[in-house]
């Protein structure tokens, strides 16, 4: 038999012989050599299948592809055994809080609501409380607490003041008590954290407070620089005298039937400050104003003398000359005043950009005429209930060019003339009109025809309408002339009215009928 290495041999080049394995001679020129099976020299086994590959565990490698799992455990030629080198080691998933409680989602839902709708989503759960609670969804609003709801009563019988905290966790800067005694305003204090600085802003309505507890309030609540007293009748213009303090920068007293001139002086005096100042008392006189001195000329910016029955002109001569910076006026409710005041405003108090006329009946189309040709930078006047103003003060009032806001409710002698003027007024956002004359109501018609000039051209301007509503007496007479909106008081002989002139939509219209069935909703 022929050797292995022999051209031409018909043996296959390995064959198994007495447990030895003959090899094939090598290009190097060594001849023949056997090796017995199983020793460790495996790269002389070329006739062998290759050990199986060692596969990372399944956390650390990538699945291999469906054609290398096909074709066995060797992967295709070129191809790593983990899958493509490219392929990223994905990492443990990230997991996320459910919307609804997702803080980043709730910031921006919950300034879609009210501040009533807040109140009750804060009680859903934590979460949505802890974002709710945020002092920047309860900017700009004022709680409101009647004495009542300041104390919880506990089995015994005793009264336990009620937790603010949450009150202090939303931010709060102003509170608005309603019906307090001293009292209560001293627990107010105690168990309020941010009373001593925190509160910038207090009012206190139908209260029984007297000079001693607002003496002791401003004494304590340093941070307040806002005072609003309003239906409080225990105080007097003594403790005025001993408790405003010379921070305060805003100041409202109204229905407070101790607060006369003597009032005025103290304001005057302490508060050199003051930048706003509102005052219903009808026992103001002329003499009141002279109190005004140069010091509140270069910071009062905004005065309203309301239902001040005994102003007349000599009193409007004082304030012009002594507040030549108002920005804004109100002799809303002061009979006396006449067109000679209006001119007088007119021409010494040219920065004037709101000015409020209602309720002074002795104005007549001449005031108007003061007011279009003197106030060029004018932007809101309120001319409710002055029944001698005409269409030709109205044609006056059109050449304005920077009046904004105009109202004009319960003006008995505007006819449909008068409102034809006001189509050229270009820059004119808000008109608001109410009631009828006995001779010529207001028709629907021409209001709508008002309607398209106003809002078309510019896309922002409000046309504010009311229902021709006939407010019947104590008789019946439906022809009575309504009293005025905004809380002023009533004449007598005159009944109650809404605030703000009724909106003209399906649900006002069925409260209307329900209260008034000869009511019919306009077309």
């Amino acid at each position: 038999m022929s050797s292995p290495g022999v051209d031409g041999d018909p043996k296959p080049p390995c064959l198994p012989r007495n447990g030895l394995v003959k090899l094939p001679g090598q290009p190097n020129g060594l001849g023949a050599a056997s090796i017995t099976k199983g020793t460790p020299a495996a790269k002389n086994r070329p006739c062998q299948p290759p050990p199986p590959p060692t596969l990372p565990p399944p956390s650390l490698a990538s699945p291999l592809p469906r054609a290398a799992l096909a074709g066995g455990l060797c992967p295709p030629p070129g191809l790593p055994l983990g899958g493509p080198a490219s392929a990223p080691v994905p990492g443990p998933p990230v997991e996320r809080p459910p919307l609804a409680t997702d803080e980043k989602i709730l910031n921006g839902l919950f300034w879609y609501f009210s501040a009533c709708e807040k109140c009750v989503l804060a009680q859903v759960c934590k979460a949505w409380r802890r974002v709710l609670y945020q002092p920047k969804f309860w900017a700009g609003l004022t709680p409101v607490l009647h004495a009542k709801e300041l104390y919880n009563v506990l089995p015994s019988g005793e009264k336990e003041f009620v937790n603010l905290q949450g009150f202090a966790a939303r931010g709060f800067e102003g509170f608005c008590l309603v019906g307090v005694s001293d009292l209560d305003i001293c627990e107010f204090i105690d168990n309020y954290a941010l009373s001593k600085k925190g509160v910038k802003a207090m009012s206190l309505k139908r209260s029984t407070i007297t000079d001693a507890g607002l003496e002791v309030m401003l004494e304590q609540m340093q941070g307040v620089v806002r005072l609003e007293l309003s239906g409080c009748n225990d105080f007097t213009e003594a403790g005025l005298w001993s408790s405003l303090s010379a921070r305060i920068t805003s100041l409202s007293v109204s229905d407070c039937i101790n607060v006369a001139d003597d009032a005025i002086a103290a304001i005057s005096q302490l508060l050199p400050n003051l930048a706003e100042l509102s005052l219903q008392a009808y026992h103001v006189t002329d003499t009141a104003l002279a109190y005004f001195t140069a010091r509140q000329g270069h910071s009062t910016h905004t005065l309203r003398l309301l239902s001040c029955w005994e102003i007349t002109n000599h009193g409007v001569v004082n304030v012009v000359h002594s507040l030549p910076n108002l920005t804004a006026l109100s002799l809303s409710g002061c009979s006396k005043v006449t067109d000679d005041g209006v001119e007088l405003v007119a021409e010494n108090l040219r920065k004037l950009r709101s000015l409020d006329l209602s309720w002074c009946p002795r104005i007549t189309d001449m005031a108007l005429e003061y007011v279009a040709c003197d106030l060029h930078r004018l932007e809101e006047l309120v001319l409710d209930r002055c029944v001698r103003i005409t269409d030709t003060g109205l044609s006056y009032l059109s050449t304005m060019s920077s009046l904004r806001s105009l109202y004009l409710r319960w003006c008995c002698q505007v006819q449909d003339f008068g409102l034809k003027h006001l189509l050229a007024m270009r820059s004119l956002r808000l008109l608001s009109l109410a009631g009828e004359t006995p001779t010529s109501p207001l028709p629907r018609p021409q209001l709508t025809r008002l309607r398209q000039p106003c809002r078309a051209p510019r896309g922002e301007s409000h046309l504010e309408l009311c229902p021709r509503v006939p407010w019947p007496g104590p008789d019946g007479d439906a022809r009575r002339t309504p009293p005025p909106a905004g809380g002023q008081p009533a004449t007598p002989g005159h009944t109650a009215e809404p605030p703000n002139p009724v909106p003209c939509s399906s649900e006002a219209g069925r409260v209307l009928h329900s209260l008034w069935p000869g009511w019919s909703a306009p077309s």
